[in-house]
């Protein structure tokens, strides 16, 4: 199969720009005084084409799958506990789980390459592409077919989705190791600064952990392309992440993204096509290593620092308040003219 990317329009509109920041600056309030808040808003607006931004039915989707690299010992904890998550967000047992409920998101996991057979369930998808994908210190991770499958099952999986936001989330032991290879290779930077601790590992195992990171780069040294690069380092959550990224900044819905995995899929999202960052809220600057840097090299800025390094989408779920208030106080705070107060002399 061949992956079409979806088109994606840039949000500029110099025009409705003007609009929102005159309806921004009216409010009662010095002007710039909301902060991140006020561009956050101005985001917002232009996302949707409209001076009142509403978020409405938002979805948080866990994407879950299993990598053959672990194998290697590059995770502190074994692939198993993978398919055990995954059930733990089905029970609602999971942090995503209390905080999704939390904030009125609607929660749906997918299995989009998990090496375990679940039982159906309402929030659960079945877009298993392969049990795991394979060792990338072998051969590639995934086929070239796998890895258009994926993208494509991501795409499939937002346009059967309602409202007008996304939060992305992830799951899969040893994904902390594929996102540090796409980042090393797509962004040029040395696989030390890219590959962190994951979950947890120590000394000695962060040491091998980088060894055998280094070994499949060389291995795939020739791979430059970013369907290529997707292809050789995996994994099957990644690429339908990039997917689902790709369709829904195509329908004009926010994307807000996560932590450090989540950010290595809209990388290579947008080395497909650069506007889907135009869509994207960064949520927060994780704690593993590499993901300050990877956010330098897209030039965005998230929303929070908790030193966050769980994944699952809690970042997104976390920072969604925020994103609502934006909207918020751009449709509901008074205007200067509206509530009887002075503007400044």
């Amino acid at each position: 199969m061949n992956f079409i990317t979806p088109s994606i329009s840039p949000i500029h509109d110099a025009a409705l720009a003007a609009q929102l920041q005159a309806r921004i600056d009216s409010k009662t309030k010095p002007i710039g005084a909301l902060g991140r808040l006020e561009a956050l808003a101005l985001q917002l607006g232009l996302i949707q084409r409209s001076i009142n931004p509403a978020l409405t039915e938002p979805q948080l989707v866990v994407f879950a799958a299993d990598h053959g690299l672990a194998a290697r010992g590059v995770s502190a904890y074994p692939s198993d506990v993978t398919w055990q998550m995954v059930e733990n967000f089905l029970a609602g047992g999971a942090a995503v789980s209390v905080l999704a409920r939390q904030h009125g998101l609607a929660l749906t996991v997918v299995d989009a390459g998990v090496r375990h057979d679940f039982e159906a369930r309402a929030a659960l998808l079945q877009r298993k592409v392969a049990p795991g994908t394979a060792d990338s210190s072998a051969t590639v991770a995934m086929t070239a077919d796998q890895c258009q499958q994926a993208l494509q099952a991501g795409v499939d999986v937002v346009r059967g989705l309602p409202g007008n936001a996304l939060l992305l989330g992830e799951m899969g032991i040893g994904n902390t190791s594929s996102a540090a290879l796409l980042m090393s290779r797509l962004c040029g930077e040395a696989i030390n600064r890219c590959s962190g601790r994951g979950t947890g590992l120590d000394e000695a195992g962060l040491n091998r952990k980088r060894a055998v990171l280094q070994e499949v780069l060389s291995l795939h040294a020739n791979v430059t392309e970013p369907l290529d690069v997707l292809g050789a380092f995996g994994g099957f959550e990644i690429a339908m992440m990039a997917g689902a990224a790709l369709q829904a900044a195509s329908e004009r819905r926010v994307v807000v993204v996560d932590g450090f995995i989540c950010g290595a899929a809209v990388l290579v999202a947008s080395r497909l096509s650069p506007a889907v960052l135009d869509y994207c809220v960064f949520a927060h600057r994780s704690d593993e290593a590499g993901h300050a840097l990877m956010l330098r090299h897209l030039q965005v800025m998230p929303l929070i620092d908790m030193g966050l390094r769980l994944g699952e989408g809690s970042g997104g779920a976390l920072a969604w308040p925020l994103i609502v208030s934006a909207t918020l106080f751009l449709r509901d705070m008074a205007s200067f003219e509206s509530a009887g107060v002075s503007t400044k002399a």
